[in-house]
C-alpha cells in the first residue's frame, strides 16, 4: 500500500522525467539538428546561458498575465453570477458569449494595437479575453443547475431569491469556479504570449519571435519551457485554493484516485 501511494504521488514527476528522457534519446538517436528540434539538454543549456534576458521577459509576461487574469476573474465572476441567477439573462447572453469566444483572439490583437498601441495593454486585454469566458460560463452553470427541489424547499421555508443565491447558489458554484480558474490561468498565458509575438517589444512572446528570426531555436524552446513552468505553478496555486475552499466537494476524490491506483 505504501509503494502504491508513493507511486501515485510521484507519478507526475515520473511522467515528466520519462517525457524528457524520450525526447533526449530521440534527438540523439536520429541526429536531429538543434535548429529543427533541440534536445532538452540543449534547451536547458540555452536557458542557463540566456537566463538574465529570459528572466526579465518572463517577469513581464507573468505580471501582464496576472493583471489580465485578475480582471477576468472579477468580470467573469460578476457576469457568471448575473447570468446564472436569471434564466432570461442566461438564455439571452449565452449565444453572445459563445459567439464572442469563437472569434480567434489572434485576429483581435491587430485591432487592439490600433486602439492602444504596441505594448502591454494589448497583452493584458488578450489575456483577459481568453480567461473570462470559462470563468463566467462555469459560475453561471453552477448556479443555474441548482436542484429545483432544493429551491422549492427553501422558498417554502421563507427564503427569498437573494437568500437562495447567497447561501446556496454561490457556495454550490465554488467547485465550478475553482475548476474554471485552473483553465483560465493557462489560457491567460496563451493570450499574453500571442499578443507579445504580434505587438510588443518585451515579454516571452517577443523573445521567442526575436530568437526564431535568428534561428536560435534552443532559446525558443527554453522560453517555451519557462512558459510551461509558469503555467504549471499558477495551475498548482489555483488547485491549492480549490482544495482549501472546496474540500467538502472534492474530499472523496483523492481517496478514489488512490483506490483506483491500487
Amino acid at each position: 500500500m505504501i509503494w502504491r501511494r508513493f507511486l501515485f504521488n510521484a507519478s507526475p514527476w515520473i511522467a515528466t522525467i520519462s517525457f524528457f528522457l524520450v525526447w533526449e534519446a530521440a534527438c540523439r538517436l536520429f541526429g536531429i539538428p538543434a535548429f529543427i528540434l533541440p534536445s532538452p539538454s540543449e534547451s536547458i543549456g540555452a536557458l542557463i546561458q540566456y537566463w538574465p534576458g529570459i528572466w526579465l521577459n518572463a517577469s513581464h509576461t507573468l505580471i501582464t498575465t496576472l493583471v489580465g487574469f485578475g480582471i477576468a476573474v472579477a468580470f467573469g465572476a460578476a457576469l457568471g453570477v448575473a447570468v446564472g441567477a436569471s434564466a432570461i439573462l442566461y438564455r439571452a447572453i449565452n449565444p453572445l458569449l459563445i459567439g464572442f469566444n469563437s472569434i480567434p483572439k489572434v485576429a483581435v490583437v491587430p485591432i487592439l494595437v490600433l486602439w492602444f498601441g504596441i505594448g502591454t495593454m494589448p497583452a493584458i486585454i488578450t489575456a483577459f479575453l481568453l480567461a473570462f469566458f470559462p470563468i463566467s460560463v462555469n459560475i453561471a452553470t453552477g448556479i443555474a443547475t441548482m436542484e429545483p427541489e432544493l429551491e422549492d424547499v427553501l422558498r417554502s421555508l421563507g427564503a427569498h431569491k437573494l437568500d437562495i443565491l447567497l447561501k446556496v447558489g454561490l457556495p454550490r458554484s465554488l467547485p465550478y469556479f475553482f475548476a474554471s480558474l485552473k483553465i483560465a490561468i493557462t489560457l491567460a498565458f496563451v493570450g499574453t504570449v500571442i499578443s507579445e509575438t504580434v505587438a510588443s517589444n518585451e515579454g516571452i512572446g517577443y523573445l521567442m519571435l526575436a530568437a526564431s528570426s535568428t534561428f536560435r531555436v534552443p532559446l525558443v524552446f527554453a522560453a517555451l519551457l519557462v512558459i510551461a513552468a509558469m503555467g504549471i505553478i499558477m495551475y498548482a496555486v489555483a488547485a491549492f485554493f480549490e482544495r482549501r475552499y472546496t474540500r467538502w466537494a472534492i474530499r472523496g476524490l483523492d481517496r478514489g484516485n488512490i483506490a483506483a491506483g491500487g
